[in-house]
């Protein structure tokens, strides 16, 4: 089990992004609290520059003065709509088929732009994990095959001296519970194997032989 701290880590995430598997391995490893809230995608960079969370999982572009931010990965973007909207007959949509059909695109999946979309009067250009997670039975969504895709990443202060802020991304980036990095940043010693007695005898083997071939 790892540290016991007081202090818990507040981590903000924006729409789409799913903490699952984070927040389970959070929970395996370490006793302090793992605060989760979801922010606006247009709050990102104030939630974290204004302290109400630690970490926040953004969605870039973003503005990255006086910032730490990895980048973790790229999103499909998709077009979210009606069923009985004309373009959901296909199996994917361009840039064109948009400009053709003339429809209202709008980017935000805010509860107003999505009761147009609803209605057929516009359709939603979101990132897939948006239209995954708002998952409604009157709306589907197509890859939009040449646009760019959107990147999420995990962002925090430069001069946040959280003492969990180390642990946590060694759980978003895959570390092992042994890991190095991980231990050092606690003050203790990495994890060392040591070698069996059957390693030690071919050692000695290799030494004694290597000896004689000086002689």
């Amino acid at each position: 089990m790892g540290v016991t701290s007081g202090q818990g880590l507040r981590i903000g995430f924006v729409p789409g992004v799913t903490l699952t598997k984070w927040r389970r391995i959070w929970g395996e490893r370490f006793r302090a609290p793992l605060e989760v809230l979801e922010v606006a995608e247009s709050d990102q960079r104030r939630a974290v520059v204004d302290g109400a969370v630690d970490m926040c999982f953004v969605r870039l572009p973003i503005d990255r003065d006086g910032l730490h931010l990895i980048p973790l990965y790229d999103e499909q973007p998709v077009l979210w709509l009606s069923k009985d909207h004309i373009l959901a007959a296909l199996d994917e949509v361009t840039a064109e088929d948009l400009a053709e059909d003339g429809t209202r695109v709008l980017t935000d999946a805010s509860p107003e732009s999505i009761d147009l979309a609803t209605y057929s009067a516009a359709v939603l250009r979101v990132p897939m994990s948006i239209a995954r997670s708002g998952s409604r039975k009157d709306m589907t969504y197509l890859p939009v095959v040449d646009a760019e895709p959107t990147t999420v990443g995990l962002a925090w202060l430069v001069d946040n001296e959280h003492p969990l802020i180390e642990d946590f991304i060694g759980v978003v980036r895959g570390r092992t519970v042994n890991s190095t990095r991980t231990a050092q940043a606690r003050g203790e010693q990495p994890k060392v194997e040591r070698p069996t007695e059957k390693a030690k005898a071919r050692r000695a083997q290799g030494s004694r032989q290597g000896r004689g071939r000086r002689r």
